[in-house]
């Protein structure tokens, strides 16, 4: 079979040299953005009412009144997510990254005046948080994870998208560092390990981790078969995002511990993995030179799989705790203060070793990293907590489309963000065009993920 064109393969080296030996910026920026993200869901649900989801909602669900005006209704409700949450979320990550903290404070002003003005005007009694508020928080947490991972991987392929955003090579944070590290401890939070259900049978292991499996082996032929860039020294040559969610379930289900004791196994898991790292696997995992087998191949990848088992024990742990454990009115109040000196404990702990141990390493997923991740993700839970005191909803329809096709939301940023690497030139993309294909792609995925949920589609294979 002939090889590719010399211009296709020179297009896919400059598309890896763009994203490749970046240092990343400071976790104080990383979570300024996170923040911003946050306030703009608060924002939305501060100027909506939980009895217009509802009826929107409970309208589209049900087959014998549906109407025109009740689509019209939901696609109008749609677009008003999309202003208020998702361009602002494209403009932030681009044309006004050099603007963060300004933006933050602006939007913790703008939050807090709304908040003002509808409490005086409100005659309610003041919100209790309970088991339903927490179900609300980890939804909008899942969902901002969702779609700030959804813009970044489009977005990273175009000079409009700042290269400190992008994922560090060796050593830094930046916001795309915490895209897996992210979705492990979003899925911990909320596991059966943490919601102490019976734990599965082998069976029904095998079922849910097969899926994860399969997408991966569809990603490494899709992308060989056409070519397509991929920054090897991210997972290796052959492994990817998919290989490791389904490693990390397969360890779980084997060695199956109480939510108790799954923070002290993490621990262990983390600080012996560190300790390997420190005594020279840093240096193997870090170096240019691959063998022929197939772990020298894909050496970071399956290494960094200790990293994410240790933090994905640790987050089944705390979800117990925090969400899923005695849901008295004085535990909840605990667990509250809870959530906002958990992750200033962990920020500072992030500073310390990076500084005294190792610094912090997506690459390898070593200690550092880990505790970066569980300090910016729970100060985004910590933030969307505030909605327990905001007058107006708690959800919004963008968020529940998206929770309720994760998975398929997913898959689709994915599928669209390769379309657009193969039919355009990102890298010569002008700054109007590139915002203008974000927006575009922003759109046809909230329309295409928010027609599956009102016409009651569900992707999921387990």
């Amino acid at each position: 079979m002939d090889s590719l064109p010399s211009s296709l393969n020179s297009s896919k080296r400059l598309k890896e040299e763009f994203v490749s030996n970046l240092t990343g910026s400071s976790i104080l920026e990383v979570a300024a953005v996170l923040t911003n993200v946050s306030i703009l869901i608060l924002l939305r649900h501060s100027v909506s009412s939980d009895r217009l989801i509802k009826d929107v909602s409970l309208k589209k669900s049900d087959d014998e009144n549906l109407s025109s005006k009740d689509w019209r209704a939901y696609i109008t409700t749609l677009a008003a997510d999309f202003l208020v949450i998702v361009l602002p979320t494209i403009l932030f990550l681009t044309v006004l990254s050099d603007w963060t903290y300004i933006w933050t404070i602006s939007l913790m002003t703008l939050l807090f005046f709304i908040c003002a003005a509808k409490g005086s005007c409100s005659h309610s009694p003041p919100f209790e948080p309970g088991v339903h508020s927490l179900k609300s928080v980890l939804s909008s947490y899942r969902f901002s994870v969702m779609i700030g991972t959804c813009l970044c991987i489009m977005a990273v392929d175009f000079r409009i998208f700042p290269r400190k955003y992008a994922k560090t090579e060796t050593y830094g944070t930046s916001l795309m560092d915490l895209g897996v590290g992210s979705f492990v401890l979003v899925n911990s939070l909320v596991s059966r390990q943490a919601r102490s259900v019976s734990s599965m049978s082998w069976k029904t292991a095998f079922q849910s981790t097969s899926p994860l499996i399969i997408l991966g082996l569809v990603r490494l032929v899709s992308t060989a078969s056409v070519d397509y860039q991929v920054h090897v020294s991210e997972y290796g040559v052959h492994w990817n995002f998919f290989f490791t969610l389904a490693a990390v379930s397969i360890l779980t289900s084997i060695i199956n511990v109480p939510p108790s004791y799954s923070g002290i196994l993490g621990s262990l898991v983390l600080v012996g993995y560190q300790i390997c790292l420190i005594y020279g696997l840093n240096l193997y995992l870090l170096s240019n030179e691959r063998g022929t087998n197939i772990i020298s191949q894909n050496k970071e990848g399956i290494f960094s799989i200790f990293g994410y088992w240790g933090m994905y024990l640790l987050g089944v742990q705390l979800g117990n705790y925090l969400f899923f454990g005695n849901h008295s009115s004085a535990m909840l109040r605990s667990n509250s203060w809870a959530r906002v000196w958990i992750p200033m404990l962990l920020f500072w702990t992030t500073v310390l070793l990076d500084r005294y141990v190792e610094g912090v390493s997506r690459r390898m997923c070593n200690l550092p990293y880990v505790t970066m991740v569980l300090a910016l993700n729970l100060q985004v839970l910590s933030v969307l907590t505030l909605s327990d005191y905001i007058p107006g909803s708690k959800t919004s329809i963008l968020e529940q489309a998206f929770n309720r096709n994760l998975l398929g939301s997913f898959l689709l940023a994915n599928v669209l963000t390769g379309l657009v690497n193969l039919s355009v030139d990102t890298l010569s993309a002008s700054s109007v065009a590139a915002l203008f294909i974000l927006v575009l792609y922003a759109s046809v995925l909230t329309i295409v993920v928010g027609i599956a949920d009102f016409c009651c589609i569900r992707l999921k294979f387990w």
